[in-house]
């Protein structure tokens, strides 16, 4: 069974020659963007430079399951047991404000507590925490830290470009494909843009209705995978709030989240995919979704969320003191790929930035209790 999964090695990535001046470039465009919405995000706080609004913070417990085949068992899911968790649900836009301006692109963060060993991140590697950071769609429209450059430009002044109606629409989309006429008529960006397309298209869902991936490969242990978080079958069955009309209120995600969580609890399957062909199942592509036929994804852990109060301004504060990225991981799963490797240095920066504008401590929390508060018992 085992000769069917790609083993990981090193060379499975590509090498840039240009990785780190592009790297910076992201880098001083995050910050310069982070910086100057103080004043211009509406808010009057610096915002995240992408999933900038937050629709609630969520305990969790996450138990690893028993008995896993070995491919599967890997890296932390090695060892069964629980780990007290939270998790982000946020909109994917950089910009903040009413749900039906910012588009249907969710996100859900989730950090675990009491993870043995050190994280890939040098400046914290004991802090025990275990991050993903997933977005409601199986591919990314960017593939390399080249390509990113122009598309973060877009994405942050997107506001801007649909403002002026199908004109400013058509110059975005141009921009999009020509890379702002930087890219040669064979080199432009169709995948990309596709990729883009298809995932603008996502319908508006509960947050809880949500299947969550990784965007890009990481390393699982010994193979090469991508981790999906999808709604337990029977939970998401029970979920009442099932349409969701960001048109019909400022406010419609959080709300919808916030009453679920108030009636009953919620659980959902943390699912690894597994790679077993690098040519139909790329790690430097993540415009190309894994084939389900060619390796399903199975079920290592379970996300269970209990009933619980989420409304009030403490929830929102705690979350907004919180910083996910990938790389808050152990070695056994190291992102993998150009574009996962430049969210490294572009995601601490941008909490650093973050953090230092709202004159926030930037330290990772031991336990949900620590953000959050003891759990009261009518919970």
């Amino acid at each position: 069974m085992a000769a069917q999964f790609v083993r990981y090695t090193p060379h499975v990535e590509d090498d840039d020659p240009d990785f780190d001046r592009h790297v910076q470039t992201v880098i001083e465009k995050t910050e310069n963007y982070i910086t100057e919405s103080v004043d211009a995000g509406g808010t009057g706080q610096a915002l995240r430079d992408a999933h900038a609004k937050g629709y609630g913070l969520v305990r969790g417990e996450v138990e690893i399951l028993d008995g896993l085949p070995p491919e599967y068992a890997q890296g932390i899911y090695a060892t069964p047991g629980n780990h007290e968790a939270l998790i982000r649900f946020s909109n994917g836009s950089p910009h903040a404000g009413a749900d039906a301006r910012l588009g249907a692109a969710t996100g859900l963060a989730l950090k675990m507590f009491g993870i043995p060993g050190p994280t890939l991140l040098e400046d914290e590697p004991d802090t025990g925490t275990f991050d993903y950071a997933n977005i409601n769609g199986p591919i990314f429209f960017c593939n390399t830290v080249e390509h990113y450059l122009f598309i973060q430009e877009l994405f942050l002044n997107a506001p801007a470009y649909f403002s002026q109606g199908r004109p400013g629409a058509h110059r975005f989309f141009t921009e999009f494909v020509t890379g702002k006429g930087t890219l040669d008529q064979e080199n432009w960006a169709w995948d990309e843009f596709l990729a883009f397309l298809r995932l603008s298209k996502t319908p508006p869902a509960n947050l809880l209705l949500s299947s969550y991936w990784t965007m890009g490969a990481v390393r699982h242990g010994d193979y090469i995978a991508k981790v999906r978080i999808t709604p337990d079958p029977d939970c998401a069955a029970a979920v009442v709030r099932r349409t969701i009309d960001p048109s019909s209120a400022q406010e419609v995600f959080r709300p919808a989240l916030e009453a679920e969580l108030r009636e009953r609890p919620y659980v959902f399957d943390i699912q690894v995919q597994l790679c077993t062909d690098l040519e139909r199942m790329p790690v430097e592509d993540t415009t190309v979704e894994w084939p389900e036929h060619l390796s399903p994804s199975v079920t290592v852990a379970k996300l269970r969320l209990p009933r619980q109060d989420i409304s009030g301004p403490e929830n929102l504060a705690g979350m907004d003191s919180l910083s996910f990225t990938p790389w808050r991981v152990t070695a056994e799963h190291a992102p993998l790929g150009n574009i996962m490797r430049a969210r490294k240095e572009v995601y601490r920066h941008s909490s650093i930035a973050r953090h230092k504008l709202n004159q926030q401590p930037r330290t990772e929390p031991r336990s949900a209790d620590e953000v959050l508060g003891p759990v009261h018992r009518s919970q």
